[in-house]
């Protein structure tokens, strides 16, 4: 065993990280072969170059304590303990009027979270980095979902496809995650052409319009046009992708408003103006305004107004009813401060993948979050769409839990970057 080989051993030895030992043993072996070649350069032998490279790098005990140190595995409390609370407070709509009546509510909801804990954990424990190249993979699981609820399966809820596997049943949502890591695998690989790009996202896009799915279609929509800012494509590629994409919505939306139906055209004015529409499709509006107008500042404990979608797509202003305006509004802070910890995480890492897939997570959570929140107070249309981790449902715990897993294991690496930089000081 030569001198190099003794003195890595001795350096990784200290690291109690395995993912950090194979790191350090390929970053030391990197600068003892570089300061080899410049002292071969300089007219000593293979043997006197190895000897004093591996000299110049101090002592070994120390450097891999120093190392250890530095690369000792990291977990983001903060964010552990914001996904605890939500996770907890996500329990607090069984207790509204009717539903911790059925024991089945509250053990699927257990199960869901469960679930969701164990997704979060798994998912921090992996390494994030070798996703990178199964993008095709995912792509394709996503695909096949699609096209199997699309064109394979006949039983639908609300006019989508579901395919039911006891106990699971699942639906076109569960996509979504498959071309996350997809699309941050594609971005972040720079022989990607434009032309790649808009076939890739056409495909889905128009799966997801045919089912139809509207509400999963804005939220891949979104998730990939933000994500393509950390592209490898050129600032002025992306800008003009965004142009076009903006530049086609305009077009559909004269093309569509052309041939729009009576129905249609009523639900667009009932959103704008719903107390023209109190018998049609204004009726929801002006009820879920009239309940979050009852909530009060403690809300109405027992209370029996009838919420549509209580637990689902209006569980927050059910929240809101039963415990008031100030528990909602701690509720909301909750739940922005998960997306604000993202936003700061990101700042801190340097990989270009990471930060791929940290934009895509936190577009993921946050069209989720801010479309469910606005869609309660009025200011977006009524769509089926989740609040993270409180509406009833497996998708709405599993989903975000997941995505908080992937910002969890960016973080858990963000160090294993930077031991070239280290080194050099």
């Amino acid at each position: 065993m030569n001198k190099q080989q003794l003195f890595l051993e001795e350096v990784t030895r200290q690291i109690q990280s395995k993912e950090a030992k194979r790191y350090v043993a390929n970053e030391l072996s990197y600068h003892v072969k570089e300061a080899k070649k410049h002292l071969m350069d300089r007219g000593l032998t293979e043997a006197e170059a190895e000897e004093q490279a591996v000299e110049q790098m101090g002592s070994p005990a120390k450097l891999g304590q120093q190392l250890n140190k530095l690369h000792k595995p990291k977990v983001d409390w903060l964010m552990v303990s914001l996904l605890a609370a939500t996770l907890f407070i996500g329990f607090l709509p069984l207790f509204s009027p009717g539903y911790m009546d059925e024991r089945h509510f509250f053990i699927y909801k257990s199960v869901s979270v469960l679930l969701g804990i164990t997704g979060a954990i798994g998912i921090m424990l992996l390494d994030y980095r070798k996703w990178q190249k199964w993008g095709w993979l995912f792509y394709a699981i996503g695909l096949l979902l699609l096209v199997v609820l699309r064109f394979f399966v006949s039983t639908t809820i609300n006019g989508m496809p579901i395919l039911r596997i006891p106990p699971v049943t699942i639906e076109s949502s569960m996509a979504i995650p498959f071309f996350f890591l997809a699309w941050a695998s594609f971005f972040n690989n720079e022989r990607l052409r434009v032309w790649q790009f808009v076939l890739l996202f056409a495909i889905p896009l128009y799966l997801f319009f045919t089912m139809p799915d509207l509400a999963n279609l804005y939220i891949y929509s979104m998730m990939v046009f933000v994500m393509s800012w950390w592209s490898k494509f050129s600032r002025k590629a992306i800008i003009s992708i965004w142009a076009s994409a903006a530049g086609i919505l305009v077009l559909l939306g004269l093309i569509c408003w052309r041939f729009i139906k009576v129905y249609q055209f009523e639900r667009l004015l009932a959103f704008l103006h719903p107390e023209e529409y109190p018998n049609g499709a204004g009726y929801f509006y002006l009820r879920i305004k009239e309940i979050l107008a009852k909530a009060g500042w403690f809300g109405n404990h027992g209370g029996k107004e009838h919420i549509p979608g209580a637990h689902t797509d209006f569980v927050f202003v059910s929240f809101t009813y039963e415990y008031g305006w100030l528990f909602a509004i701690a509720l909301i802070v909750i739940l922005t401060l998960l997306a604000v910890r993202i936003v700061t995480i990101s700042f801190k890492i340097k990989d270009s993948y990471g930060k791929v897939l940290l934009s895509g997570a936190l577009t993921l959570y946050s069209v989720q979050l801010v479309t469910h929140i606005f869609m309660a107070i009025g200011l977006f249309p009524i769509i089926s769409m989740s609040l993270p981790f409180i509406s009833y449902g497996l998708m709405p715990t599993v989903l975000n839990a997941v995505l908080i897993g992937v910002v969890l294991s960016v973080y858990r690496r963000k160090d294993l970057i930077v031991s070239h930089q280290f080194l050099e000081k």
